[in-house]
């Protein structure tokens, strides 16, 4: 399955006031039940399973929080602007990521699409090397700093 846009959402400040309340009640292992009005005035209750119920409590807490969400599965590809925005970087720079072996590809006629796990798995790599460069960065301005090298 390919997806040609990226939707992040955010809600407004009134709706997380809103959300807000349902976020509060929520604590780990809390089961949600929903309630369905379909258009043909037929009302449904169904009660979610233990896994969904925590997604949708960690989906209200971002969204309550103000942060933009966007959900997809695992196996689902994306553009290189769509992994440009996930990562932080460029479009290009995906591209060359591409290019170079460091991001799984596959073409779907002339356009390039990656799954989501391996944007997220290059995400965590370039991360952990930032983490490690800040460290390093750290150690030696302590060095300059305590024996003046």
């Amino acid at each position: 399955m390919t997806t040609q846009v990226l939707e992040f959402v955010k809600l407004s400040d009134r709706d997380r006031r809103k959300a807000d309340a349902a976020s509060k009640l929520a604590r780990p292992g809390t089961t949600f039940e929903v309630y369905i009005r379909q258009q043909t005035g037929a009302d449904y209750r169904v009660e979610l399973p233990t896994l969904a119920s925590e997604a949708i409590q960690t989906l209200l807490v971002h969204l309550v929080r103000g942060q933009r969400v966007a959900i997809l599965a695992e196996d689902e590809e994306i553009s290189p602007n769509d992994a440009a925005e996930i990562l932080g970087i460029s479009r290009p720079l995906v591209v060359h990521r591409m290019d170079v072996g460091d991001l799984p590809f596959r073409y779907v006629g002339k356009h390039r699409r990656a799954r989501l796990k391996d944007v997220l798995s290059l995400k965590a790599r370039l991360e952990t090397q930032q983490a490690a460069l800040d460290a390093l960065a750290d150690d030696t301005e302590s060095l300059m700093r305590d024996h003046g090298l």
